[in-house]
């Protein structure tokens, strides 16, 4: 495909995409709710079940891992379903219902069966956003116009991930803890509303699962071979997974840090790691969604993956709680940057295949099982050399993650368009 081929085929893409500015502004103020529908009461619910509930340290973590389960085994599934769905605007307004029921659950009824159920419920639930929101865009605004749009959304979540989480804490302090699962559920409830005022004729939903229509015929949907097969996907998959083996341990064993150290108020230092970071994601997020469309993805991405062995190797020079807090505004420059570039490059790589949201799912599947087993890992290692071993060991799997995304893998920004018009001359079987 060469340039002329190219220039056309995005301002086809951007041509075909005219949404009202209603239904823009909605999607704003839908991922500006959701961020803390979705994941805002997760923080607190070890300290409303441990204080008010009176539970034991083993149930709760039964409680907390009941959420994570789900969401690993439901990430491909609800991907593809979001795929095949036309009804993107009925799943979502489905996920907030099912998560302000869970919410309202939780604070009224803390018997054990209640809390794992409810737990079990918005993990689910909660899976359904993230591709969801991010079809609905591409569905919206086109594949020519996606980079910006995501770069947008990042912004808005973020922006309410800190509405979310200073909401809670004055809930938590003057009222309850139980107000927190209230406050989440007004929050599901803000988030319907906004999903409704996205007109659903506006979101083409061919171009929402990355898929193109044939010449006189459907369009073309590739097969599992033709997903295992792509070299590139799977080297980002790998520099993924390994971003966040990285990643995903570090603020944990932070706030681990803060309370071995015996600082005054361990709570508020671990509050303040996660307001500071979320504060840089925003304007992060728009610089991502911005140079991602004019430097290309992987300069921007290799930003985020630089940031995180520098982290971990700032972490063990100090064990003041106010530097510790600082350095965590790196976190805002790796995973706000991260959480756009990803999604973009999984967009290139889907080009043409309708597979957009399936892929990203089993992407996002890979991505939390790696979590899971870091924070295993890293808890081994800090018992058995100490916190500053621990932090170098996670320094040096990110330097594995950025070595391949660095020297493995391409550029995607025209290979995915090429891809496209590769699969429109050969669809295949």
């Amino acid at each position: 495909m060469n340039d002329k081929d190219i220039t056309l085929h995005t301002r086809a893409d951007a041509r075909s995409r005219s949404p009202s500015a209603l239904s823009l502004r909605a999607l704003d103020l839908v991922n500006f709710f959701q961020a803390d529908a979705s994941t805002g009461i997760g923080p607190y619910l070890a300290i409303f079940l441990m204080t008010s509930r009176h539970w034991t340290l083993g149930r709760i973590g039964i409680a907390m891992g009941a959420q994570g389960f789900a969401t690993v085994i439901a990430q491909a599934p609800m991907g593809a379903l979001v795929d095949a769905t036309r009804r993107k605007r009925a799943l979502m307004v489905a996920a907030s219902a099912a998560i302000a029921l869970g919410c309202v659950a939780i604070a009224m009824r803390g018997s054990f069966a209640t809390v794992i159920a409810a737990q079990i419920w918005i993990g689910i639930a909660a899976v359904a956003f993230g591709p969801a929101i991010a079809a609905a865009s591409l569905g919206l605004v086109g594949h020519a116009r996606f980079s910006r749009r995501m770069g947008r959304n990042e912004s808005c979540n973020h922006g309410g991930n800190v509405f979310g989480a200073v909401a809670a804490g004055i809930m938590g302090r003057f009222i309850s803890y139980s107000a927190i699962f209230y406050t989440s559920a007004v929050m599901s409830i803000a988030t319907i509303a906004s999903v409704l005022s996205i007109r659903e004729h506006e979101i083409d939903h061919l171009a929402a699962r990355a898929a193109m229509p044939e010449d006189g015929g459907p369009a073309h949907l590739s097969g599992w071979r033709e997903l295992i097969v792509n070299r590139s996907l799977a080297i980002f998959a790998l520099a993924v997974i390994l971003f966040h083996f990285s990643n995903a341990a570090m603020l944990p064993l932070v706030g681990e840090l803060l309370s071995s150290a015996g600082h005054a108020s361990p709570a508020l230092d671990m509050s303040a790691c996660i307001v500071i970071a979320q504060i840089v994601m925003i304007p992060m997020a728009a610089f991502a969604g911005r140079y991602c469309e004019l430097w290309g993805r992987k300069p921007v991405l290799m930003i985020a993956f630089a940031a995180l062995p520098v982290r971990a190797i700032l972490y063990t020079l100090t064990r003041d709680s106010y530097l510790l807090v600082a350095v965590q505004a790196l976190d805002g420059v790796g995973a706000g940057i991260f959480g756009v570039a990803w999604i973009i490059v999984v967009a290139d790589l889907a080009e043409g295949t309708g597979r957009f949201n399936l892929i990203a799912g089993a992407i996002s599947t890979g991505v939390a099982a790696g979590a899971s087993l870091s924070n295993m890992m890293t808890g081994f290692v800090v018992q058995r050399a100490g916190f500053n071993t621990g932090f170098l060991v996670l320094g040096v799997i990110a330097l594995l993650a950025l070595a391949v995304l660095a020297f493995a893998m391409p550029e995607t920004k025209v290979a995915g368009a090429m891809h496209a018009a590769a699969i429109r001359r050969n669809p295949g079987p």
